[in-house]
Formats: C-alpha cells, sequence, structure tokens
C-alpha cells in the first residue's frame, strides 16, 4: 500500500472506473435504454461518473472533450464493462469544432439528453485576473455552454423530435469565492436556462441545471491545499459529496423522471446554498474571525 504520508503522493480525487461500474443506483438497469446521451466533459470528473450511470442504464453514450487521450481511455474502460459508448473530439469554445461533432454524430441518429459538464476555471483572488484568464474562463464555461445547447437544440428541431438539456454550473448564490470568473460564467448559464425553457418549451425541449458544492473530482488539485482540507465544514452536512451523487441528479433531471420539469436550477451541495462559505484560495486574514 502507497504511504500517503509522503509529500509525492497526491491525494485521491473521486471516484475511479472500477468504483463506477459498481457503485449501487436507485434506477433500474434499463432506464434509459434506446437512449442516447451526449455528454460534454465525459472524460472528467461528473461528466464521466454521469456516462458511467447513463451508461449502466442502458443509453448509448457518447463522451466529448478536448483530450482525444483523455477521452479514448475512458471509452475503453466503459466499453470493458460492456456498455454502448462512443467518444468525439471537440472544442466547446469554437462553434466550428461543435457544428462538426454534430454532423459526426448524426450519422449515428439523434441524440436524446445532452449534459453539459465541461468546464474549467482556476482558483485565484478576482483583482489579479488577466484578460486571457478572464476570457478563457468565460468563453468555456458560457460560451461554450450556449454553443452546445443551440446546436442540439437545432437538431432536435430539424427533427421535429424532443430533447432535454442538464447544465452542471455552481453554486452562484452564497459563499463561493476565489473564482469569480466562474460565478459570472455560470450565472450567465444559470440566466440562459431559465429563458430558454421558456422560449423552447414548445420545441418539447426542457433545460435544467445541477448546481454541485464540494464534489469530490481531480480538478480539486488546482486548490490550495488549506482550503480543500476545510471542505467538509462548508455545508452543514459537514461532507463533502460524490461525482455519483450528482450524476442520479442528472438521470433525474434528464430522463422521464423529470419530465414535468424545466428551468430549474437543482443544488447537490449539502446545504451550502443556504450556509456557510467555501474558499478555493487562502481565506484572507481579514476574514479569520
Amino acid at each position: 500500500m502507497a504511504d500517503e504520508t509522503k509529500p509525492d503522493a497526491p491525494p485521491a480525487f473521486g471516484l475511479d472506473d472500477e468504483a463506477l461500474a459498481r457503485h449501487p443506483t436507485v434506477y433500474a438497469p434499463d432506464a434509459f435504454a434506446g437512449k442516447t446521451v451526449l455528454v460534454s466533459g465525459g472524460a472528467g470528473g461528473i461528466g464521466r461518473a454521469s456516462a458511467w450511470l447513463f451508461g449502466r442504464l442502458g443509453a448509448r453514450v457518447l463522451l466529448a472533450g478536448r483530450s482525444l487521450e483523455k477521452l479514448t481511455g475512458a471509452a475503453q474502460a466503459m466499453a470493458a464493462h460492456g456498455l454502448d459508448v462512443g467518444f468525439h473530439a471537440v472544442d466547446i469554445r469554437e462553434p466550428d469544432s461543435i457544428a462538426a461533432l454534430f454532423a459526426e454524430i448524426s450519422g449515428h441518429g439523434p441524440i436524446d439528453i445532452l449534459v453539459n459538464s465541461a468546464g474549467g476555471q482556476f482558483p485565484q483572488a478576482a483583482i489579479d485576473f488577466s484578460v486571457k484568464g478572464w476570457n478563457t474562463v468565460i468563453n468555456t464555461n458560457l460560451n461554450g455552454t450556449w454553443h452546445m445547447m443551440q446546436a442540439a437544440a437545432r437538431a432536435w428541431r430539424a427533427a421535429q423530435r424532443p430533447g432535454s438539456i442538464v447544465n452542471i454550473v455552481v453554486v452562484t448564490s452564497h459563499g463561493l469565492h476565489g473564482v469569480a470568473h466562474t460565478i459570472a460564467a455560470r450565472s450567465g448559464v444559470i440566466g440562459l436556462s431559465e429563458a430558454l425553457a421558456v422560449e423552447w418549451a414548445p420545441l418539447g425541449i426542457r433545460i435544467n441545471c445541477i448546481a454541485p458544492g464540494v464534489i469530490e473530482t481531480p480538478g480539486w488539485r488546482v486548490y490550495d491545499a488549506k482550503a480543500v482540507a476545510s471542505y467538509p465544514k462548508s455545508n452543514p452536512m459537514m461532507r463533502n459529496g460524490s461525482t455519483w451523487e450528482v450524476a442520479e441528479a442528472c438521470a433525474y433531471l434528464g430522463g422521464p423522471s423529470g419530465g414535468f420539469v424545466t428551468g430549474e436550477v437543482l443544488h447537490v451541495a449539502g446545504g451550502s446554498q443556504l450556509w456557510g462559505e467555501t474558499w478555493t484560495i487562502e481565506k484572507p486574514d481579514y476574514f479569520k474571525v
């Protein structure tokens, strides 16, 4: 067993593929049989868990992301367990790349559900953001999500089929500090989702958001170690969440169980949207009272 006390031994964040392959679920094994689910950021923490869950529930899962190497590894792990999975490289910041993605996947039939899990941010005091850093987060988390939503909606409209979109955001209303750029971007996604839930209802398209709290993912490695150590105390349940818990929320909102739900934000955050604070950078001395 590895010595976890060694400085060069990185902490293990999130569930690995073997855990995702056997984790208990409340859903029936065939709950999504015959459905096709596109997951952006499908090789990452929340996206990967969501892809595993939909695949285990009978769906054909299409993974999308920038890294072909990561996508290949994620798809191979799922396929080794007999799941129906494909993968496609895409840069969601580029509309032309998204257009190419949807043109490619259309040859295999229409999708039924889009999970927008791709995104990212870096922890930093906002006063020190560079123009490039700000624009990168906004282009990925807001613009990229929008481009994916519009492409999916146009495909559903052309095929005269209903569809469902689940956008992964963050807790924007309370106590998340050190990532102001992603608060701005994700708040935009929430507002956009609420507006389009009405505008696209005549097309049979539902749009909802999930706002995770402190969920253990590999992305935590970029955060301040002291901040990460305090995360269990950032919500009244006094624990970190898992990617599986977010995945099951995706299945609820994306599938028929959420058929009468649109324009909503579901917090999977242990109540942190109501209480506490989460710092992704070291908490300033000014607030240590």
